[in-house]
């Protein structure tokens, strides 16, 4: 499958400001699109649900149960999310197409009875208040979103943004749909229509899959050989979900600032809305950072180990260098002065944002500081994927793990502080992980013909 680079690099040939505008609205929508589409789609499966749904409650009990969902199916399928992404790349690089699809099905054969294992006994067990019918939905769609993440990640590291896209807005506009034709059947008929939705999501992408990467074979275990999948990316990936959920999870649990939903599921009433919609705030700077990395940064890399690995000389290895350093370092700051003015924009129209969602303004400073941490979560993104392309896996690694005990001590510390704080300790545990980032990829990019040519 093509890459989105491709695909970037023909528009912005246009050398037109028209072309150039359709190649970031383009990687905008590319990039954050499946993210824009869950929080929308959760938001509106509430909005239309409302009038009909008696007593209002039961939505919020929806959109709790269904975050709780994609929060922890997220952090599970971590472990295997960028680890099969690596096992997949090099099965490519070697010329093993053949093994993509069984490989898949390997591997979601172990997250659907690892993941089932754990949903359908809590599921049981937890909401005993509930129906039987809601419990046995609650697991079948823990299970689902999984699949769905795996296979997603797979998509993705294949460069196969363009099908993620329509997938994740055919999966989730059939939810809705369904979502408006069920929503008399409460809590039920929502959760069923979300189940039906990621269902449809998950057929959509492996049918991808299928038709780009045919094999024989229907299901092989390669990737759990020995040396297949790196240790540390399944612990980078564990860290990376857990920390971007950390801060959400202290202030559902905090006595002081969440409160009992339905079940053992909490939630934040000053916390949640202003997450949400600072989300929505990230397209401009995702939009910069993948145009780019995918882009500039891209080039510059292959024509600096194709010079290695090709005998190149060496003034014009170190000009390519110099150029990829340049690059990296721009991007960065562009994503930053990017997302620095989406963050004054919101800022800005924040009271008016508010109202239109039916929030009080008494969650605009709340607001403020989430829309600055979220721009922080994108230059963050940013550092990790050039680290990823140097393959500074431990870089990585450390660095996830850092901004994951960091946002749990620092958010326990707003809290104490008080309402004032809230939110300060997810932006201040982004702000000094991308400090020491910063650190790490300067000392790697001034040692990189070194390692390049005296540790291979």
């Amino acid at each position: 499958m093509a890459g989105i680079g491709f695909e970037l690099r023909k528009l912005m040939k246009g050398d037109s400001y028209s072309s150039l505008l359709m190649a970031y609205a383009y990687a905008g929508i590319i990039s954050s699109g499946p993210w824009i589409l869950s929080i929308i789609a959760v938001l509106l499966i509430g909005v239309i649900s409302l009038p009909v749904v008696i007593p209002a409650l039961l939505v919020s009990k929806f959109q709790t149960v269904v975050t709780y969902l994609i929060a922890f199916s997220l952090i599970l399928t971590g472990l295997v999310q960028l680890s099969f992404t690596r096992y997949s790349a090099d099965r490519i690089f070697e010329k093993e197409h053949y093994r993509l699809l069984p490989n898949l099905n390997g591997l979601l054969l172990v997250v659907i009875a690892v993941s089932g294992l754990l949903s359908y006994p809590i599921g049981l067990l937890a909401f005993p208040q509930q129906s039987l019918f809601f419990r046995l939905l609650f697991a079948a769609t823990f299970v689902v979103l999984c699949c769905v993440w795996v296979t997603a990640i797979l998509l993705s590291g294949l460069k196969a943004y363009k099908a993620i896209l329509v997938n994740f807005a055919l999966g989730y506009g059939s939810a809705l749909l369904l979502a408006f034709l069920l929503r008399h059947g409460n809590l039920e008929g929502l959760l069923l229509a979300f189940l039906a939705g990621q269902f449809i999501l998950l057929l959509g992408m492996f049918w991808v899959v299928f038709r780009g990467y045919p094999s024989r074979i229907f299901i092989e275990f390669d990737f759990m050989g020995s040396g297949r999948m790196y240790r540390s990316l399944m612990l980078t990936g564990l860290f990376y979900n857990l920390g971007i959920w950390m801060d959400k999870f202290i202030f559902w649990i905090h006595p002081v600032t969440g409160s009992n939903v339905i079940g053992p599921l909490r939630a934040s009433l000053v916390y949640d809305l202003p997450v949400f919609l600072a989300y929505l705030a990230i397209i401009p700077g995702m939009a910069v950072f993948l145009v780019r990395i995918e882009t500039d940064f891209v080039e510059y890399y292959d024509r600096f180990y194709d010079a290695v690995r090709e005998g190149g000389s060496l003034s014009y290895i170190q000009e390519m260098k110099d150029e990829m350093v340049r690059v990296a370092r721009e991007g960065l700051y562009d994503i930053i002065k990017i997302q620095a003015i989406a963050t004054i924009v919101v800022i800005v129209a924040g009271r008016q944002l508010l109202r239109w969602a039916g929030i009080s303004e008494i969650h605009l400073p709340l607001l403020s500081i989430q829309v600055v941490a979220t721009g922080f979560q994108v230059v963050l993104l940013g550092l990790l994927n050039i680290f990823f392309y140097l393959d500074k896996r431990n870089r990585v690694l450390l660095l996830t793990a850092l901004f994951t005990v960091l946002n749990l001590g620092l958010t326990l510390l707003s809290i104490w502080m008080g309402p004032y704080y809230y939110g300060y300790g997810f932006a201040l545990a982004l702000i000094m992980t991308i400090a020491v980032g910063m650190a790490l990829l300067d000392y790697d990019l001034g040692k990189l013909e070194y390692e390049t040519f005296m540790l291979q």
